[in-house]
Parts: C-alpha cells; sequence; structure tokens
C-alpha cells in the first residue's frame, strides 16, 4: 500500500503538476489551519506543514488507514508536529467546527456523491473568511482513464455545485493541464 502512496506523492510533486505554483497561489500564511480532503500519500499535507509553521495545524483526511499511517510517519521523518490524520467515512468527517482557513481537495471531487450537500456541511468547518480549493481532472480525450472511468468533474459543474451549496468562486486558474483549479469563499 505504501507503494500507491508513494505514487500518489510522485505524481504530486512532479514538475508538470506544478506543487510550487499550487501553494504560491494558496498564499498560507504562518498559524493557519488547513485540511487536505483526500490526503493520498501526503504530499501537500506535508508542504502545508511547513508553510503554517508550528502554530498552524494540518488535517491530512482520507479513508484510507494506511495512508494516514504513512502520513503520519513520514510527518514524523520530517520532524513536523503540526500533522493530524483524521480518517473518515462517507458520511463523518470530524473536525472542529470554524476551525479551518483552508479546505484543500486535489482530485477527489470525483469521488464524492452528493457533493452539494457535502459542501454544504463544511461550511459549519470553515472560518468566516475561509476558502476551499478544489483541483479536478478535466475529461480527457476520448479513450483516457478519466473520460471512460467518470474520474473527472467538469468546472462548470463544480462552480455551480459549489455555488448551490453556498459559496462564491473567487479564482478559476488555468495553468494546470490536466485539471482545472477553482478557489471558493463562503457567499456573504
Amino acid at each position: 500500500m505504501n507503494f500507491k502512496a508513494k505514487m500518489f506523492n510522485r505524481k504530486a510533486s512532479d514538475p508538470k503538476s506544478k506543487p510550487d505554483q499550487i501553494l504560491e497561489t494558496l498564499a498560507l500564511q504562518a498559524g493557519q489551519n488547513i485540511a487536505d480532503i483526500g490526503a493520498g500519500g501526503g504530499y501537500f499535507p506535508l508542504r502545508f506543514a511547513e508553510a503554517v509553521g508550528e502554530k498552524g495545524r494540518v488535517f491530512a483526511v482520507d479513508t484510507n488507514p494506511e495512508f494516514l499511517e504513512f502520513i503520519r510517519d513520514s510527518a514524523k521523518e520530517k520532524g513536523l508536529d503540526n500533522v493530524e490524520t483524521v480518517l473518515v467515512t462517507e458520511d463523518s468527517l470530524t473536525l472542529p467546527e470554524k476551525s479551518l482557513d483552508l479546505v484543500f481537495m486535489r482530485n477527489v471531487t470525483h469521488h464524492i456523491p452528493n457533493r452539494v450537500e457535502y459542501f454544504g456541511k463544511l461550511k459549519a468547518l470553515l472560518k468566516p473568511e475561509g476558502r476551499i480549493a478544489i483541483i479536478e481532472y478535466r475529461r480527457g480525450g476520448r479513450f483516457s482513464f478519466r473520460r471512460m472511468f467518470g474520474h473527472y468533474v467538469p468546472r462548470e459543474i463544480i462552480i455551480e455545485e459549489m455555488s448551490k451549496a453556498g459559496y462564491r468562486l473567487e479564482e478559476d486558474l488555468d495553468f494546470l493541464s490536466e485539471q482545472s483549479f477553482t478557489i471558493f469563499s463562503l457567499k456573504v
């Protein structure tokens, strides 16, 4: 299973995936609290943990306990004490209310059933100025894995569903070749 976690990290850290530009765009600040939902191998949670410093917290959220164990071990290896792993089931996400500055989701939106309802529930976890960043696969060519197996959500659908869930689009970025990258804040 660590093979899969390492593969996810290799993909996330690949220069083609533009991880540095993603971090730059998110403009994380020391002391912030971040949740990475669908943390996979932990590449981004560990980068976030360095960015928010010891006063910040990063919640690495996943449905796979083996991924979370891998992330815990990696954080310990790097001496990062501000990473907390959170095992979730489809209908439970226990994080402190109004505690998050950012929810980050990369390549997981297509796995979520009832997205409008799901994102509606996430509002309770965000601070008033909190944001949700969604990186999601684009459709791909006719014979692409993403297209054949539905591993994508068109950005127009994400924007529409997020609006229905009570968010407004803040940024619509176009520097990733295979994914859309949108950032939302709460509608006031």
